[in-house]
Formats: C-alpha cells, structure tokens, sequence
C-alpha cells in the first residue's frame, strides 16, 4: 500500500516540512548522486553514524573498516601499526547521527522516506508549530538511531537515511489522528484506488518492520523511531498541560469532551462529522 495523501486539512502551510525534503534532496544531489559504489562505500563510513564508533567514542580503525568491508565486525578489537589508527581521525562521531539523517542509498531510498514524510508530515507541524516540530523530528531520529545502536552496538556497518525521523513523525500521526482518512494505491494484481483510516495504515506498515530484520535493513531504527513518536504524543494526548506547551495556540483547547480522533484535540460532540471545518486561527503563531 502506498498512501497517496491524507484528507485532514491544515492551518498553515508545512514550510518545515518542504524544508526538510528540500535538505535531504539537497544533499542527496549535492553529495551522493554522482558516486561511484566505491565513493559511495568511502562516504558512507567518512560522514554516517556507525553504532561501533557511538559505543566507543572514536572513529573506526583501518583494521576495524577493513574488517568490515570483508563482512566481519572487530569493534574493539586489539590491533597493531597502521591497523589501530582512525581511517577518518576528524570525523565527530557524535555529529555523524544528526548528519545520518540526511543521507540516503539511492532515489528510491530518499523518495520512499520523503513521500511518507510529505504525507504525515504536514499535519502533525501544523499542531505543534515549527520549532517544535523540527526538534521533534531531529529527537525522533536520534531515538531510532540509538535503538539500532542498542540492538546492535558492535555493528561497523553504517547507518543512512531519514527513516527513524520519519518514523518517529508517522508515531505520533497514528496516536493523534487515528481516523484520518488516508487516500491509498493498493495493488494486488490489480491497483485499487481507496480509502483507508490512518491507524489501519499505519499500524500495518510498524507490524511489517518485523518481517524485514534479516534484510540488511535497519528496521529497529524504525521501530524505536516510530515507538518514540507515538510515546511522545500520547503523553500531549493525555495531558492538557502538555498540549498547551507543546501544540500551537488554537489546537490546544481544554480537557473536555472527548478526542477528535481526526483532527487531534478534544471536541464536545463524538457524533461524526466532527471538526471537518476548522474554524480560521488568527492568534499567535508559534
């Protein structure tokens, strides 16, 4: 299933949002684009985030590069002479998580993550407002990297992509708005146009990260994102203080009635169609 968009309308435009995809188009045109297999591999060791070099706090070896290049992990590893120096000696390890986030394995990997992130994107950076929503999507994918890290800290094989941010954005997206009607291209030997609640959607694409952990790719970063968000926005969603300093004026509302389980927020009448017409905000902008 891909999902196409969502029928949830926004307040303002999602300019962090395109700013975001514009950064990680950027650098993908900018640095990745014209590699060559052998630039790419080189690259990916120089700037990504590799869980060996978080555990340990330096940069990997010759020897520990070497290693991994024949498929073999020696994170830690004793070794002698020009082996045990730093391959890349003034690579910030800790810099390399935030700057993970931007790079990407090719156009599919980069048009997956940022289509996704399009789609849920918009919504969830119309209620908690610019600043906060970019800390959030930057804290969710540290999360996700450090969940890869922690299933997997010996690893010398880097990590690339937006994913775990993106992840980290569709979690909160599920605990928010879990009745958001999605527009979807479904294909089975035919493809089906429809319709499908976000929460269906949603919860489908976290259960088949589980399917997918032999595969080369870093699925628990996934998941720890996606856990991260949807932790997060059930605590705004429980908590009227927590929305009123985290959600933007307007959206916020009190603590009656219940959860507009469409458009976030409490309303007084569960009876559908509720919250279909937002009313125009014209108060402060956070």
């Amino acid at each position: 299933m891909l999902p196409l968009h969502d029928e949830h309308p926004t307040r303002r435009r999602a300019w962090i949002t395109l700013a975001l995809i514009a950064a990680n188009v950027g650098v993908f045109v900018a640095a990745q684009w014209r590699l060559t297999a052998a630039e790419s591999v080189e690259f990916n060791f120089q700037y990504a985030a590799i869980p060996c070099e978080i555990v340990e706090g330096r940069p990997l070896t010759f020897g520990e590069v070497s290693d991994a290049l024949n498929g073999v992990q020696s994170c830690g590893a004793e070794t002698t002479g020009n082996s045990a120096a730093p391959l890349f000696g003034a690579k910030f390890v800790w810099l390399a998580i935030f700057a993970s986030m931007f790079l990407h394995g090719g156009w599919l990997h980069l048009a997956s993550n940022m289509w996704f992130l399009w789609v849920f994107g918009d919504n969830v950076e119309d209620h908690l407002g610019r600043t906060r929503y970019l800390a959030f999507y930057v804290a969710g994918g540290v999360a996700a990297t450090l969940a890869h890290v922690a299933i997997d800290p010996g690893s010398t094989a880097p990590i690339i992509g937006a994913s775990g941010a993106v992840a980290a954005i569709m979690g909160a997206y599920l605990v928010w708005f879990p009745n958001a009607r999605v527009r979807t291209l479904v294909w089975f030997g035919l493809v089906l146009f429809v319709e499908v609640s976000a929460k269906w959607l949603l919860i489908g694409w976290f259960a088949s990260q589980f399917l997918v952990n032999n595969t080369g790719i870093a699925w628990m970063a996934h998941v720890g994102g996606f856990v991260f968000g949807a932790a997060v926005a059930l605590i705004v969603r429980k908590s009227i203080r927590a929305r009123q300093r985290l959600w933007r004026s307007g959206y916020a509302g009190d603590d009656q009635g219940f959860w507009n389980n469409r458009h976030g927020g409490r309303i007084d009448d569960p009876t559908p169609p509720y919250g279909l017409q937002l009313p125009p905000y014209d108060g402060p902008v956070t």
